[in-house]
């Protein structure tokens, strides 16, 4: 197996960012981005995906979470695109759905390289600590425009925004675990372009 792993950086005048991600990993995460909601989230979303990641971000929180947020989603989207290559061998297609007490949220994937999302839900409360719940619909669409996803996600139910958010990111960590493993039956890119 080759080393699915990327290291990606991005400063701009909002935030600088340090990622590293490995997709055959252990759920081993590391993460410090000012808001201890959204750290929570990525965590999760390293451990139940089996991807070790480490994050660094210093964003302009004091405005708000936003440009943190969307910017750490791009850099994991770009290092999701990177790690995979030219995807040879992997499962492509995951469908998800996980629940969390009394919420439930589902993600279908694709890793196409054809972006697209679509997003179905609301969450209960308008923010959870220092993360505003709608965010985590931006991240899902920041990730897939950069990792080159068709993703749908749906918040089926819930009345807690923190349990409706956290079983978005841990839908969406097992989705990606699913679509990016190896399938020992394939050694070719699963498309009759031959190409993704």
């Amino acid at each position: 197996m080759s080393d699915r792993t990327a290291a990606v950086t991005r400063e701009t005048a909002e935030t600088e960012i340090e990622l590293t991600l490995s997709i055959d990993g252990d759920g081993d995460g590391e993460v410090e981005t000012g808001i201890g909601f959204f750290d929570h989230m990525l965590a999760s979303f390293a451990k139940h995906g089996l991807f070790d990641l480490t994050v660094r971000c210093d964003g302009d929180t004091e405005i708000d979470d936003h440009h943190t947020v969307e910017d750490v989603a791009i850099v994991l989207g770009e290092a999701f695109d990177e790690a995979l290559g030219d995807k040879r061998g992997i499962r492509r297609y995951a469908d998800r759905r996980v629940p969390l007490d009394e919420a439930v949220a589902g993600v279908v994937v694709d890793v196409a390289g054809r972006p697209y999302v679509g997003f179905d839900g609301e969450f209960s409360q308008a923010r959870v600590g220092g993360f505003t719940s709608d965010m985590a619909r931006h991240f899902a669409y920041s990730l897939a425009m950069n990792a080159g996803l068709t993703l749908h996600a749906e918040v089926e139910r819930g009345e807690n925004a923190h349990h409706e958010v956290e079983a978005l990111f841990k839908a969406l960590a097992r989705a990606l675990d699913d679509a990016t493993r190896l399938d020992e039956r394939r050694s070719d890119t699963p498309s009759t372009k031959g190409d993704l």
